[in-house]
């Protein structure tokens, strides 16, 4: 959360000398809408402006079953095997696909997304995938050139479907760690509780939350094109996005990198619950769920992804250690033109010249907001003059001081005291 009270930034308009604050951020990995936020919007211009190609691309969507979520989101190490064994399927999927229509030699890329949540907070791990639709391929004359493929069919996304499915489950098959009399621990029983919709803790315990909407009889499910289902396994590649329509292509990158809480859809019940809307209608007539605070504090925590496992990885053409990847990213354009002189035998060549800047995939707040929101942050709302970062305010007394002076103190957040878990009080306190 941003607060005032924990240190900010001065900006000053240059023109009529106004001052406004800005918070800092905590920067955490976990369910922080506001980082998440930021770290969404960050990503999607980063890999819009330095990595991908001006090439179409399509959105994979692979869902897994029930029996498997809890594994698969408790144990990061099984979560990467599998990501790794659907990214394999998939990239053969794609070579095989070039070649019947005459493409040889084809090499694909993707940037896969891991996704640990639901619309109702329930632990739910899937991948989002953004391949290029199509294939690069180093022509004879040694230039990379990019080679776009027709959609893929129903029938052979199907397929392609039925050997993941298979493919996974012999992995879980040989997994020795699925056993169901492990003795796990209370990390364990939160992310089993919040891939099943239920709470782990407290009196409302092996209990599902309440759901609100008007309940109707539920309907047949209906797979869409490109979209199929098999064992549980649900893949969906209909999404597609032209290589010129770069604003649309980031838009869909902020959708596949968006952080677990929307804070949209967030409320506050009169009794103290937590009231959480789904993005659409479920099948059943439910619109919403309503949690205790404490089944609420469940699902956060099982959501909340292990440290040292990326949830964003580069596949293909794309990876970091491919020999294509130089050929096939974005480089930014010299600032002046670049002089290349001849050596002399044995000698490097002698470069002269400004060198293209590496695009760092650090981005300023006011950049982010700019280019999501469309708001300049650094251009003063009065006057519209330029704005300007005067220091950063760390230190707890200055803080105070300022804010005290600016009448904003009552900024400061003020924490109740700990206490015993829900109907454990009186053993707590014996």
């Amino acid at each position: 959360m941003r607060f005032l009270k924990k240190g900010f930034a001065r900006v000053r308009c240059e023109q009529c000398r106004s001052e406004i604050f800005v918070a800092f951020s905590c920067k955490g990995r976990g369910f922080c809408p506001s980082c998440g936020g930021r770290r969404m919007a960050a990503t999607a211009a980063h890999l819009e402006d330095s990595v991908l190609p001006d090439v179409p691309v399509r959105q994979w969507v692979l869902s897994l079953p029930h029996d498997i979520r809890f594994a698969l989101g408790y144990d990061p190490r099984l979560l990467s095997r599998v990501r790794r064994c659907f990214l394999r399927k998939l990239m053969s999927f794609l070579r095989r696909h070039a070649r019947q229509e005459c493409i040889l030699g084809g090499h694909p890329g993707a940037i896969c997304f891991v996704q640990r949540f639901d619309s109702a907070l329930r632990l739910n791990p899937h991948f989002h995938v953004l391949a290029l639709d199509g294939v690069f391929v180093v022509e004879n004359d040694g230039f990379v050139r990019f080679h776009e493929t027709r959609p893929p069919s129903d029938a052979a996304v199907a397929r392609l479907n039925e050997r993941i499915a298979r493919a996974v489950r012999k992995i879980l098959l040989a997994d020795t760690r699925l056993d169901a009399d492990d003795d796990y621990d209370a990390l364990a029983q939160l992310a089993a509780a919040a891939s099943q919709g239920r709470n782990a803790l407290g009196p409302e315990c092996g209990r599902a939350p309440t759901r609100l909407g008007i309940p109707r009889e539920a309907q047949a499910s209906i797979v869409d094109r490109r979209s199929t289902r098999y064992l549980g396994f649900s893949l969906h590649a209909d999404v597609r996005v032209a290589g010129c329509n770069s604003e649309r292509r980031e838009k869909l990158i902020r959708y596949m990198a968006r952080p677990a809480i929307a804070s949209t859809r967030l409320a506050i019940a009169r009794d103290g619950d937590v009231i959480y809307g789904f993005k659409r209608t479920w099948k059943d007539g439910s619109k919403a769920i309503k949690l205790s605070p404490i089944a609420f504090l469940e699902r956060l925590a099982a959501l909340v992804p292990r440290p040292r496992h990326p949830l964003v990885t580069y596949h293909g053409v794309l990876a970091p250690n491919s020999a294509l990847r130089p050929a096939i990213v974005k480089v930014p354009e010299p600032e002046a033109p670049c002089e290349v002189r001849q050596p002399a035998p044995g000698a490097t060549p002698e470069r002269r010249g400004n060198k293209p800047r590496k695009r760092s995939p650090y981005y300023r707040w006011a950049e982010l907001l700019q280019r999501v929101f469309a708001v300049e942050v650094l251009t003063c709302d009065a006057c519209k003059g330029p704005r300007k970062i005067v220091a950063f305010i760390t230190q707890p007394n200055v803080i105070r001081k300022i804010l005290e002076h600016c009448g904003l103190a009552a900024d400061e957040v003020v924490l109740a005291p700990a206490r015993a878990p829900p109907g454990c009080e009186e053993e707590f306190f014996a």
